[in-house]
């Protein structure tokens, strides 16, 4: 099953959950971030770190409605309540719960003081070198995975929630439980423990408060009280130390210390073998579970949360389930988890390293931008099919910026770049040859020092593009065609530069011969007119002579008849 959704379409190679990731349980399929399911601990950190709001952790309210149409359903709630709602105990979220169509509803606290009290039992038995609280699915989750070797001080318990399912079970064997809390990871323990209906989130268990407009903040509690310390104190658990302060006697021989946040688990995972006589009290969360991935955030964050919840196990409201004497067993084994992943050799790590021009060790900057730590374990995740070589972005940077610069010094066309400051972010040789700019580096030069810039200018205040304008360059005294391009969305302007000096060159001695042949050609026709009208004016005297001498011949003719 999947307990974390992706809004795929807003996914942006931006990396970020997978640097957020503790355990890299995330991949990438054409840029868009995949959950590694077997992998994944559901520390929920990607879903708060995410940008784009991308990650969004598997909606459970549907399950949950049709359960409450069916009746007959208790409410497990975590004492991490007080924190992410605005009331004053459990008693009035309890009748808010009975609105919403549960039987009953109880405290996870029920189940987190039977877990302190067989804590203490195992710690007084004095077997273990060091014993860590299995409180935190999460942690249990990266311990039964990452770390093997530590799971023998990991306490043979089940956490509160399952715990107190126990108790539930045990007293209501007909009635369905659903737990409600801040944490991710409790969908999945849920599913595997096979005792516990559905899991609510708080995030959750708020959208259908407005749902069926039940107002929590208006629902006055009962103010009832618990003479039980142990109960009040198990009210501790959801903030740091919390499971510390649920002790209410130290067994001897160890020190008690709290480590919250995973990244600070590792340090005393990685070094735990060499650790005796600690009890460590470990959360996924930093805070702890008042800081759960779905806990609702209010003024003054977690720090707020801690106090409202100290002041309410002091409080002592909210009462207690009268267990008339039932005791469960709450131990919970908790297996090595065995994950298939082939161990690279170290040729096939160096020839995925060579790809992104990593040749030797000091090529490998372990910048962590792509999300892994160090460029080895990016190596090995392309390897496992986890990542992508184009993931590293340093070398997909340099390999760009080699790509461009060849492109545009090499194009047959002036390139000239400029940002709105009219400053020279590039040009190519033949552009500052057209231009006339003289400096050796001009980049980072302004324009108006180099060339005549008064086209990029007007094109900038016009905000158009200039297409094919003929120009003289009075600096080189070349003729050329601009093109320029406002790319708006960069704050950039891109000049298209040819030299056409040649070819203005070449028209002009085109338009000088072309004028000389019309002026050839009109004063050949002239001198033909001339000689057609010499030649009409002969013809026409020859013919008046010829027209008299052959009249004269005709009357000589004439009279030599008579």
């Amino acid at each position: 099953m999947e307990y974390l959704d992706f809004k795929t379409a807003k996914c942006k190679d931006c990396y970020k959950c997978l640097r957020e990731c503790p355990v890299k349980a995330i991949r990438f399929e054409n840029g868009q971030a995949k959950i590694i399911a077997d992998r994944c601990i559901l520390c929920g950190h990607c879903t708060l770190v995410c940008p784009q709001n991308a990650k969004q952790v598997h909606a459970s309210s549907d399950e949950i409605e049709l359960l409450l149409r069916g009746g007959d359903v208790i409410a497990s709630v975590a004492p991490s309540f007080i924190g992410s709602f605005k009331t004053d105990g459990f008693s009035a979220m309890k009748k808010a719960l009975l609105k919403l169509g549960f039987c009953d509803a109880e405290e996870t606290a029920v189940g987190a003081k039977a877990v302190t009290e067989k804590y203490v039992e195992l710690l007084k038995g004095g077997k273990y070198k060091n014993f860590i609280s299995s409180a935190c699915p999460a942690i249990n989750r990266m311990l039964q995975i990452y770390y093997p070797d530590a799971l023998k001080y990991l306490a043979p318990v089940a956490s509160p929630m399952l715990a107190h399912a126990k108790i539930l079970k045990d007293k209501f064997p007909d009635k369905k439980i659903v737990f409600i809390g801040p944490c991710i990871a409790k969908k999945r323990e849920a599913d595997e423990c096979g005792i516990i209906d559905g899991v609510l989130t708080f995030e959750e268990l708020s959208a259908l408060f407005d749902k069926y407009h039940i107002d929590l903040s208006g629902i006055k509690g009962d103010g009832d009280k618990s003479a039980d310390d142990g109960f009040n104190k198990a009210k501790y658990y959801p903030i740091n130390q919390g499971i510390i302060k649920s002790f209410t006697e130290f067994p001897d021989g160890y020190e008690y210390v709290a480590v919250d946040g995973v990244h600070r688990s590792f340090e005393i995972l990685d070094e735990i073998d060499k650790l005796s006589g600690m009890f460590i009290e470990v959360n996924c969360c930093e805070h702890a579970c008042v800081n759960g991935p779905c806990a609702i955030r209010h003024d003054g964050g977690s720090l707020k949360a801690n106090e409202t919840v100290r002041k309410y196990a002091l409080s002592g409201e909210g009462g207690t389930t009268k267990l008339d004497g039932i005791k469960v067993d709450v131990t919970e084994a908790h297996p090595q988890i065995t994950v298939n992943a082939r161990k690279p050799s170290d040729k096939e790590i160096a020839a995925v390293l060579a790809k992104t021009g990593k040749f030797k060790p000091e090529d490998e900057l372990n910048c962590g931008a792509c999300g892994y730590n160090t460029c080895r374990d990016k190596a090995i995740a392309v390897i496992a099919g986890a990542a992508d070589i184009e993931m590293c972005i340093p070398y997909m940077r340099t390999r760009a910026e080699f790509v461009s610069h060849e492109i545009i010094k090499n194009c047959p066309t002036g390139i000239i770049v400029l940002d709105d400051d009219y400053k020279i972010i590039e040009i190519n040789t033949l552009a500052a040859n057209i231009l006339g700019v003289d400096e050796t580096s001009p980049v980072g030069l302004n324009a108006f020092d180099c060339f005549d810039s008064a086209d990029f200018i007007k094109a900038f205040i016009d905000g158009s593009n200039v297409v094919n304008k003929r120009v003289f360059i009075n600096k080189t005294q070349k003729y050329a065609e601009l093109t320029i391009l406002l790319l708006k969305e960069h704050k950039l302007m891109c000049g298209l530069i040819s030299d056409v000096t040649d070819k203005v060159a070449y028209n002009k001695k085109l338009q000088i011969t072309r004028e000389k042949t019309l002026a050839t050609t009109d004063e050949v026709i002239e001198k033909q007119m001339r000689v057609a009208q010499e030649i009409a004016s002969l013809l026409g005297e020859t013919t008046a002579e010829t027209k008299v001498a052959l009249l004269k011949l005709k009357s000589i003719l004439q009279e030599n008849k008579e």
